[in-house]
């Protein structure tokens, strides 16, 4: 099984005090020779996880928010890794694919072979307005997504690609620069419902499985990720293919899952001025249901459920903190390995 890390940034991270100011001082000028505190913390915590066995970053992308651009911190951030994959979100709809074939191709090289695509569909309007594209409705934005990804992977294997397409028209592109690793790299996307699903099974090579959020136990957790295994085996076989899966559930270490649940809350709660207790509840407990909330023999066996059901990769969700990954990498994965 494979462990991943998110890259600690305000949009994709919550608990840690530095992206909380990295936000407040986002708008504001850095001093003579400052660098940007998120990426010193970014470059902190990857840096570390992948010296304790975290095998994949990925860099979550929001335009119209705080963070800096996913490819920009992976840029700076992944030739540093020794082992650890960049996994670099990617909006279709806001991105040329020939420019990102282009762009993905650089960052395979210097990165060794070890770089890919997560496909967001998308979902803000203004957001994709705002930085010249479209949200498409409905099943639309996953035909658009088929085209996107079609044309990228054309350009990292073939001499030229011409597309003539609902959403992409290309005549004889091609790229002068091909990926560094012998394979194209992989893309990983999260879709739901059928047109998603079809998406997935005929397009990705990984799924991070949308498990059921209304959940109120890990046994229904469970339940819902081999209901969803089933599925997408049944659908990727009519295509001759095989798609491998992931999910990204909460992770926290303590005495207890309770204790763990406790110390967790408290300290997104403490890292907020006026946190919306509710809000943030909502958000996080379906997250902590997946059974990796307790002590690290727990958490170690709900793994290995994980892992006979099928999953090969796990995103972990946490609070990006120097001691969380130190103990998520010493108690956790070297114990997995």
């Amino acid at each position: 099984m494979k462990f991943g890390i998110f890259a600690p940034i305000p949009m994709a991270t919550v608990g840690a005090p530095e992206t909380v100011l990295a936000a407040g001082s986002a708008l504001l000028p850095l001093a003579q020779d400052e660098q940007d505190r998120q990426f010193l913390f970014a470059e902190r915590i990857l840096t570390l996880a992948d010296q304790v066995g975290f095998d994949l970053c990925l860099f979550a992308e929001r335009h119209l928010g705080h963070d800096l651009s996913a490819w920009v911190l992976a840029s700076a951030l992944a030739p540093k890794f020794r082992r650890m994959l960049s996994l670099v979100a990617v909006h279709p709809g806001l991105w040329d694919p020939v420019m990102v074939a282009k762009i993905a191709a650089s960052l395979d090289r210097v990165t060794r072979g070890r770089m890919a695509i997560n496909i967001v569909n998308g979902w803000y309007d203004e957001e994709f307005r705002m930085f010249g594209g479209e949200v498409l409705a409905g099943d639309e934005r996953y035909d658009r997504a088929t085209e996107f990804i079609d044309i990228i992977r054309g350009l990292w294997t073939s001499p030229e690609v011409t597309h003539h397409g609902e959403h992409y028209n290309l005549e004889n592109a091609r790229l002068l620069l091909k990926p560094g690793s012998s394979h194209s790299p992989e893309i990983y996307s999260v879709s739901a419902g059928e047109k998603g699903r079809e998406f997935i099974a005929k397009c990705c090579d990984w799924w991070f499985i949308n498990y059921p959020k209304e959940a109120t136990s890990t046994a229904e957790v469970m339940a819902g990720i081999k209901s969803c295994i089933a599925d997408m085996n049944k659908r990727s076989a009519r295509y001759g293919r095989r798609v491998r899966y992931a999910m990204n559930p909460f992770i926290g270490i303590g005495a207890s899952e309770q204790d763990a649940v406790d110390k967790t809350l408290q300290t997104i709660f403490a890292s907020e001025e006026n946190p919306d207790r509710r809000k943030i509840e909502v958000r996080m407990m379906p997250n902590m249901r997946a059974g990796l909330m307790g002590r690290p023999e727990d958490i170690i066996a709900q793994l290995r459920r994980f892992e006979d059901l099928g999953l090969e990769l796990i995103l972990f969700k946490m609070i990006p903190s120097t001691e969380n990954v130190n103990q998520i990498g010493q108690k956790i994965i070297a114990v997995m390995n």
